[in-house]
């Protein structure tokens, strides 16, 4: 990552291809944090990687004594630690509602995201991707509203619909130009974004060659 504005002892264990790790490496790159970013193959992880985590699971962020395994612990961490820019709302109302649209993120997107990149049923893998397809039409015109999901600020709930539509050519989900055209262009905004850019990791530059 080129971006060095900030000192830091931190270590963030990284999965290329999963959209959880990415999450995490845009707020990093958002920020401008020194960090050494270690590219693990989630099929042969480093033995080092299971000491520091119970769950030797990915991403995992080391900050001293600091472990954390979980993305989104992880993205609210970074932050507090770093709070400039910040990419939560200040008041407590408008944190709690870019909460709840991370949330509603998970169920509704990356768990269909997963099944589509994890299930060896193909019907099971085709149903996915329909429905996947269909939230995300159905959700197209709310970006007509704001430059960013919700918000007229770039914010932690950007970061975790980012690396969802960055994948959607991987998932085989093609969005119709009509009925998309404000999440099309707000696909166009995110990704010219430096942090985005700056994010990416080689696989993921891949997705779109």
């Amino acid at each position: 990552m080129g971006v060095v504005a900030k000192r830091s002892s931190m270590t963030f264990f990284s999965d290329g291809s999963n959209h959880y790790s990415h999450r995490v490496r845009i707020v990093l790159a958002e920020k401008g944090v020194t960090v050494d970013i270690i590219d693990v193959d989630a099929e042969h992880k480093p033995e080092d990687l299971a000491d520091l985590n119970p769950y030797n699971s990915l991403p995992t962020l080391v900050d001293r004594d600091l472990v954390l395994y979980e993305a989104n612990v992880m993205m609210e961490y970074l932050d507090e630690r770093f709070p400039h820019p910040p990419l939560l709302p200040v008041y407590p109302v408008a944190r709690a509602e870019s909460r709840l649209y991370m949330y509603r993120i998970e169920r509704d997107w990356c768990r269909l995201a997963d099944v589509i990149m994890t299930s060896d049923d193909e019907a099971e893998i085709v149903e996915a991707q329909k429905e996947l397809r269909e939230s995300l039409i159905s959700t197209a015109p709310i970006f007509t509203e704001k430059d960013f999901f919700m918000s007229e600020e770039f914010t932690l709930v950007d970061c975790c619909i980012a690396p969802i539509l960055w994948r959607l050519p991987q998932l085989g989900i093609d969005l119709p130009e009509q009925q998309a055209a404000p999440m099309l262009e707000y696909m166009e905004r995110i990704f010219a974004r430096e942090g985005f850019q700056e994010s990416l990791s080689e696989l993921e530059h891949e997705i779109r060659l």
